[in-house]
Parts: structure tokens; C-alpha cells; sequence
């Protein structure tokens, strides 16, 4: 039986335009902040527990990695920050919701390649307003027939977003730099899933890539996916 392929779902952050980079730069500043108190990787480690404790309650964004770095330097100087370096890191913050935003190689032409073929989602999580300001100042907009920006990835979103816009997950192919966000769970789906790695990617977002699954695959660049897909339907 040949394949059917009907919809494609792309990432955002870090599959379309840059995004860690802000969040490394700003933890840099973060060190410096706190560098009479404890040492970076130290300071980093807490960080990255609090982000993951505060997951639940905050949810994804800089908005919550803001809270959290205020949450690490009170942890870490054991109640002492000054009230500057809150002030600080609140600023820098800001810095971050405001950044330019610059979209990878590749990822228009390949936008065109796919959209006469299939319906384009993109699905994305993390703060409501700042995704829907790095879309509109991405230029990308017109490119999706879709805008999903949710809470969480999981199994059970893919299987609505795609049965709501597509010909369900089964039909469906999702494409992005995280294995624990747009990989496995749309492999859990029952759909198809391209790892797109990028050089900086949030702790939080690595797992072990699903090899053994039929309907995995890595590639490169994003640029490489549209030939990716045209092997597929030709198989």
C-alpha cells in the first residue's frame, strides 16, 4: 500500500529562526550577575532545576526562565540578591522578549517547495505573545495554512492538531530541532517525525533518539527535507 503523506507540521523555535542563542547569551550575563557567589556551572545546574520545577507552574518561555533566574539567585546567595541585580536580570528579560528575529537557512525556500503539495502547520510552544510577535516579524506567516501554539507536546496534541487540520497523525509528518518535543511524541502518534538538529538546544529538550522506529529520521537541514519526503511517497 503506498504512503499518504497529507500534512506537515514544522517547529518553530530553533527549526525556523534562532532562538537559544538569546537564552545562552543572557545565562552568560546571569554568571557574571552572580559571580561573587558561586561559579557558572554550578549557578547553571541550579538554574536548570528550577526551570525544570517550574515547568508545571510557568510554563515554556522566557517569561518563566526570567522567574526562574530571579528564583536561583535568591536560592544561591541565600536570600541576599540585591535588589540591582533583580533589577538586572528583569532587564535582561525584557532584552529577550524584544530580540530581532532572524530565520535559519533554507527554511523559506523549503516553506515554498512543501506548501503547493501538503497543508503546512506550524506548532509551537512557549509564551502566547512572544511566538506570535517572532512569527509576525519572521515574514513566515503566509507560508502555514496553521498556527498552533500550545501548552505542551504530547502524543494526544499531535493526535488533535492533526485530525483538526490535516487527515490525522497517521498522515502526517512533524519536523523540528527537539527529539522530546517533535519527534518522539509524534512518533507516539503514530505519525512521522524529522529531527532537525540545531547546535544549541535546551537541556531540557534532548531524549535518545528513537533509531528503531520506522518512521524516524534525521536530517541535516531543513533544506533536506522536501527531497526527505519525495522518497518517502516514492517508496
Amino acid at each position: 500500500m503506498s504512503l499518504t503523506l497529507t500534512t506537515v507540521g514544522l517547529d518553530a523555535d530553533d527549526t525556523l529562526w534562532h532562538n537559544e542563542r538569546f537564552f545562552a547569551l543572557t545565562q552568560d550575563h546571569f554568571a557574571d550577575l552572580l559571580r561573587d557567589h558561586t561559579d557558572k556551572d554550578h549557578l547553571m545546574d541550579r538554574l536548570l532545576a528550577a526551570e525544570r520545577r517550574n515547568l508545571a507552574h510557568y510554563g515554556y518561555g522566557i517569561k518563566g526562565f526570567t522567574l526562574s533566574m530571579i528564583e536561583t539567585a535568591i536560592e544561591v546567595t541565600e536570600g541576599k540578591v540585591p535588589a540591582e541585580v533583580i533589577s538586572q536580570i528583569l532587564d535582561a528579560g525584557r532584552d529577550m522578549l524584544s530580540h530581532p528575529v532572524e530565520v535559519l537557512p533554507q527554511v523559506e525556500q523549503t516553506l515554498k517547495r512543501l506548501r503547493p503539495q501538503f497543508k503546512l502547520i506550524l506548532i509551537t510552544k512557549g509564551d502566547l505573545l512572544d511566538q506570535e510577535r517572532k512569527l509576525a516579524q519572521s515574514g513566515l506567516r503566509d507560508h502555514f495554512d496553521a498556527i498552533e501554539i500550545v501548552s505542551e507536546k504530547t502524543a494526544a496534541i499531535y493526535d488533535a492538531i492533526f485530525a483538526r487540520h490535516g487527515t490525522g497523525a497517521d498522515q502526517g509528518l512533524m519536523a523540528g530541532n527537539s527529539l522530546a518535543s517533535d519527534v518522539i511524541p509524534m512518533i507516539a502518534a503514530g505519525g512521522w517525525a524529522v529531527h532537525l538538529p540545531h547546535d544549541l538546544t535546551w537541556a531540557l529538550e534532548h531524549a535518545q533518539a528513537p533509531l528503531s522506529a520506522p518512521r524516524f529520521a534525521a536530517l541535516r537541514t531543513i533544506g533536506a527535507l522536501p527531497n526527505h519526503i519525495s522518497r518517502l511517497l516514492a517508496d
